[in-house]
């Protein structure tokens, strides 16, 4: 009876908003009616355990929603912490994602704390098995450049003690920290760079329409097509591009339509390579202006160079990772958004002038 009461008070609690207590071992035990041994055995999954006891001990563990602590015990502190943050990537190999790492590398090194990170790969199921991974291992707080459309399957980790910021993008179904850069004035700046330097049949290109960034920087671009009285034409936005290949075929596709662009605005690095790819391709990289969202690598060595609206990236890791210490120290305050401002870098491509006539 003891138990049926304390499991109403957890569900009561998880109803409430009120902190839920992690169901350990013992409430296992004690809900099967055995010893710890033996839940201890159903775990590891060791044979000579009987059918029943090992039904008993699944349902109980179901009931509970009980999750094994997969953390060697040696790495456990006298305060609790395990000395570990996951970091959740869209891709560890994109340039962005990379810097990202770094910056919360530095900091976390400074906490003696280690980093385990992972790619999403724009993949919402991804995202669901890395962070049960991660709330599993008993890491001390989860950074994640999220994939998922909904975010709410983690109210409960936050309400059991494993804090979680967001980057890049923001959180939606959840109330939580976010550090992100100021997708939307930033595109704004890039658009009306190419409008006062002549240009007035501006394209545009993105990646995964689903992701936030995205919309946030195609409304930049609108935003500045409007203050200039520059129409958006049929044809000019192409979206779902996920790597240079597409991005390459979107652009030959514009350069090939009866009226093609003089610019292109490309609204991600691996966009931004893409349309280059096709413009050099040509020979009309002289002729067509590019400006693109995130700076990559060599950006500045190709000819001409690319101009490219530049995030902040170690200092949206720095301020992301610092908050999420702040929370594991025991910050209990409102969430909180953070804006980063981007920076646009002329370097040569974005200042491409329209053909004459």
């Amino acid at each position: 009876m003891q138990v049926s009461v304390n499991q109403s008070d957890r569900d009561q609690r998880a109803t409430t908003g009120d902190p839920v207590r992690r169901a350990t071992m013992r409430d296992v035990a004690a809900l099967s009616g055995v010893s710890i041994k033996t839940v201890s055995r159903v775990i590891n999954g060791v044979s000579t355990v009987s059918d029943d006891l090992r039904d008993r001990v699944t349902r109980a563990i179901t009931q509970l929603d009980f999750q094994p602590n997969l953390a060697a015990s040696s790495l456990r502190r006298t305060d609790g912490a395990t000395r570990q943050i996951a970091l959740l990537l869209e891709d560890v190999a994109n340039p962005f994602s990379a810097t990202l790492s770094r910056a919360v590398e530095n900091v976390a090194r400074e906490h003696d704390t280690l980093v385990f990170a992972g790619s999403l790969d724009e993949e919402p199921q991804r995202e669901l098995e890395l962070v049960r991974a991660a709330t599993l291992h008993r890491v001390d707080g989860i950074i994640i450049v999220p994939a998922a459309p909904d975010h709410g399957y983690l109210h409960r980790e936050i309400r059991t003690g494993t804090p979680v910021v967001f980057v890049d993008r923001p959180p939606r179904g959840l109330a939580a920290d976010a550090v992100l850069a100021t997708n939307t004035e930033g595109a704004r700046e890039a658009v009306l760079h190419l409008a006062d330097h002549g240009h007035t049949e501006i394209a545009f290109l993105g990646d995964e329409s689903s992701i936030t960034t995205v919309g946030e920087r195609l409304t930049g671009f609108r935003r500045a097509l409007a203050e200039r009285g520059l129409p958006e034409r049929p044809g000019r936005v192409a979206l779902d591009l996920p790597d240079p290949g597409t991005a390459a075929r979107a652009v030959a596709a514009m350069l090939d339509s009866a009226h093609p662009p003089t610019a292109l605005f490309t609204a991600q690095n691996l966009v931004t390579i893409g349309a280059i790819q096709t413009l050099q391709a040509r020979g009309l990289h002289q002729d067509v202006a590019v400006v693109g969202f995130d700076d990559f690598p060599m950006a500045d060595l190709l000819a001409p160079r690319v101009t490219v609206v530049a995030q902040d990236v170690m200092r949206i890791g720095t301020l992301a990772v610092q908050r999420l210490f702040e929370r594991i120290a025991g910050d209990d305050g409102a969430p909180r958004e953070e804006r980063v401002p981007t920076t646009l870098i002329a370097r040569g491509s974005g200042e491409i002038p329209p053909p004459a006539g």
